[in-house]
C-alpha cells in the first residue's frame, strides 16, 4: 500500500463559522482571517494505492459550478485534482473506488462534471465505484434547511443516475486495513476512514477537525449540525489518538498536513506537526 496527499486547492470560509464559540482573538491567532474575517482553507484529498485499487477519499470542489457560486467560496491557488493526479502518474480513468466522507460541495464537487458540449452532467470518474451510505443518502438528498445550501442536487443525484454508487453499512470496512468510522456530530453519518500503514494509523479528518487548530475539545465549527455530539465524539477519540500515537492526516488546514497529538495538562494537544511524505517516507 501506498498514500499520496493530493491537493484540489483552497477556498475561504468565514472564520467565525470556522470556529464556532472560540472567541476572534483567539482563533485568528491560529488562521489568520483577511480584511473580510474570512480564512482560507484546503481541500485536501487522499489518494490510497493498494494493489490494483486505487481508492480516492473525497475530491474537492471541482469546477463546474458558476462564477456567482465561486465569487462566494473565493476559489484561489495553482493546484487542482487534475494536476495533482497527474503529479503521481494518474488520472480520473484510473480510480477503481471513490470513497465519500459525506456529501458537502467542497467533500464531493469533483465527482461529477459536465460532458464535453455541457448538455449533461456525468461522474467524473468513469470506472470507480462511488461509496457512500444509506442514512447519509437519505440525509443529503433530503436536506434540513440549515444544511440545504451545502448539498447541491447536481453534485449527488448524477452519482446515483450513473449506476456506479454502492452503500457501505456502519462497521463494514471498505478493504483489510480500510476501517470507517461514523460520526453524527457534523452531519449525519459522516465516515472516517481509518487506514493501517506502515505500523501506524492514519484517520483523514475530513470535517471532525478540519485544522490543528481544532484539536482542543471546545474548538468546534458553527457549521456542525450536533456540536455537543462533535464533543462527544472528540472526547473518544482524541485520548486513543494519543494512546495509540495515531496520525492525523487533514482535509482543512492550510499549513498542516498531518500530526500526531499526546496528553496534556490541559488536555490532547498537537504532539508533532508533518507532512504525509515527510513521516513515513517519499
Amino acid at each position: 500500500m501506498k498514500l499520496h496527499t493530493i491537493e484540489t486547492g483552497f477556498f475561504k470560509l468565514d472564520g467565525g463559522a470556522m470556529h464556532g464559540v472560540v472567541p476572534k482573538s483567539l482563533w485568528s491567532k491560529e488562521n489568520v482571517p483577511d480584511e473580510k474575517n474570512m480564512c482560507n482553507w484546503a481541500m485536501r484529498c487522499l489518494l490510497v494505492e493498494d494493489g490494483e485499487r486505487l481508492i480516492l477519499i473525497d475530491n474537492g470542489m471541482g469546477d463546474k459550478q458558476d462564477a456567482k457560486f465561486f465569487g462566494h467560496y473565493f476559489l484561489n491557488g495553482n493546484d487542482s485534482l487534475e494536476k495533482s493526479l497527474k503529479a503521481k502518474g494518474f488520472d480520473f480513468s484510473d480510480i477503481t473506488d471513490m470513497f465519500l466522507t459525506h456529501l458537502h460541495f467542497d467533500h464531493c464537487g469533483g465527482s461529477i462534471k459536465y460532458n464535453s458540449d455541457r448538455s449533461k452532467l456525468i461522474t467524473a470518474f468513469p470506472n470507480a465505484t462511488y461509496w457512500s451510505n444509506e442514512t447519509h443518502w437519505e440525509w443529503a438528498t433530503k436536506p434540513n434547511a440549515r444544511e440545504k445550501a451545502s448539498f447541491l442536487k447536481e453534485n449527488i443525484l448524477p452519482i446515483k443516475e450513473s449506476g456506479q454508487l454502492k452503500f457501505l453499512k456502519e462497521g463494514e470496512d471498505l478493504f483489510p486495513g480500510f476501517k470507517v468510522l461514523w460520526l453524527n456530530g457534523h452531519t449525519g453519518a459522516m465516515m472516517l476512514p481509518q487506514i493501517s500503514y506502515k505500523g501506524k494509523t492514519v484517520t483523514y479528518m475530513a470535517d471532525l477537525m478540519p485544522s490543528v487548530a481544532h484539536i482542543p475539545l471546545p474548538w468546534i465549527m458553527a457549521y456542525d449540525t450536533r456540536p455537543l455530539l462533535t464533543l462527544a465524539e472528540k472526547e473518544i477519540i482524541l485520548p486513543q489518538a494519543a494512546k495509540e500515537e495515531h496520525v492525523f492526516f487533514f482535509e482543512h488546514d492550510g499549513l498542516n498536513e498531518c500530526c500526531t497529538v499526546e496528553e496534556t495538562e490541559r488536555g490532547v494537544r498537537v504532539k508533532q506537526k508533518f507532512s504525509l511524505a515527510d513521516y513515513f517516507g517519499r
